[in-house]
């Protein structure tokens, strides 16, 4: 059986895998035990076209020892078209008509006075090479703070050869913007585009410059960026999440994006596959739990993290 390396949670683990079209098919997790696609939002084709060949495939070759096997079609293809059960995965969006639409039509007041304070305020975000001098950029943003919204950052306290390892995957269909003050970069974005679509892998921008809305800068020059390479569209992950709308939602729709639900299948490939979609439990236990719980759940991780962080800094000034 073969393994490969994955990032889970910014942890590296090694996960059994198989090759199947050229598609890298990995196994997660224990009940159930998921086959997915590697990087699959990442990856250029038509994933669906392919899909009834890659399960009778998976059926028959039992190496990964999964239950279920899921994958999404692309937000170019929204609509159902494949004789298997899904759900609709909740996508944020931004169809990019022009950079003009987006300003005038698609944002809030506010997001432009916030586009407007970042330029007073000196920053300038552009299109960079990846170069060592960026990559240690980005470091420094990384180890800026070990708390991003509420919860441990992953990336905090990765030195230089780790930061570029992980940004320097799918190099050639990558676009790297940089906000800078002065010579100081206090934000990036990485974009990778598959099939005329444009995806933020990454977006992140110091704390300390938070009063000059650089992440609203960032998000603009992007959407600017997609309409001179004629994308089609610039996504952002999720809209929606397990606990339904939240702080990051209301980010996204005041930037402009919005939600397009894209069809998420769930394929049986043993007896306890089938069993898990009958209960409908193919995200795990923790679906069920009502979005009220998991909100509340979220703020008291968010607490502990601040506590603990806390805690951390007063003993490490205490033995100073």
């Amino acid at each position: 059986m073969q393994s490969i390396e994955i990032s889970v949670r910014g942890v590296p683990r090694m996960v059994p895998c198989v090759e199947v079209d050229e598609r890298v098919i990995i196994a997660s997790g224990k009940w159930p035990k998921m086959a997915e696609i590697r990087d699959e939002e990442w990856l250029e084709g038509d994933i669906a076209s392919s899909a009834i060949d890659l399960v009778q495939t998976l059926r028959r070759d039992r190496r990964l020892k999964a239950d279920i096997f899921s994958f999404a079609q692309k937000v170019t293809d929204p609509v159902p078209r494949l004789p298997y059960f899904h759900r609709l995965d909740s996508m944020a969006v931004i169809p990019i008509i022009s950079y003009s639409d987006w300003f005038t039509n698609r944002i809030s007041k506010q997001i432009r006075s916030d586009l407007s304070r970042a330029a007073k305020r000196g920053v300038i975000v552009r299109e960079v090479e990846f170069t060592d001098e960026f990559v240690q950029g980005i470091v420094g943003i990384y180890n800026e703070t070990p708390i991003r919204q509420g919860r441990q950052f992953w990336h905090y306290g990765k030195q230089f050869d780790a930061v570029k390892q992980m940004n320097i995957t799918y190099l050639e269909r990558s676009i790297f913007l940089g906000a800078y003050l002065g010579d100081e970069l206090i934000g990036f974005v990485k974009m990778v585009h598959a099939d005329g679509v444009a995806g933020l892998m990454q977006i992140i921008s110091k704390e300390a410059h938070q009063d000059k809305r650089t992440t609203n800068a960032l998000i603009a020059k992007a959407v600017e960026v997609c309409e001179l390479k004629g994308f089609s569209h610039l996504t952002y992950a999720n809209f929606r999440y397990a606990q339904g709308s939240d702080g990051l939602t209301d980010f996204k729709r005041r930037n402009g994006f919005e939600e397009l639900l894209v069809p998420r299948y769930y394929v049986p490939l043993s007896l306890r596959g089938k069993f898990i979609l009958s209960l409908h439990l193919e995200k795990g236990a923790k679906a069920l739990l009502p979005s009220s719980v998991l909100k509340s759940l979220k703020r008291v991780r968010a607490s502990l993290y601040r506590f603990s962080n806390t805690s951390a800094i007063q003993a490490k000034n205490e033995s100073a």
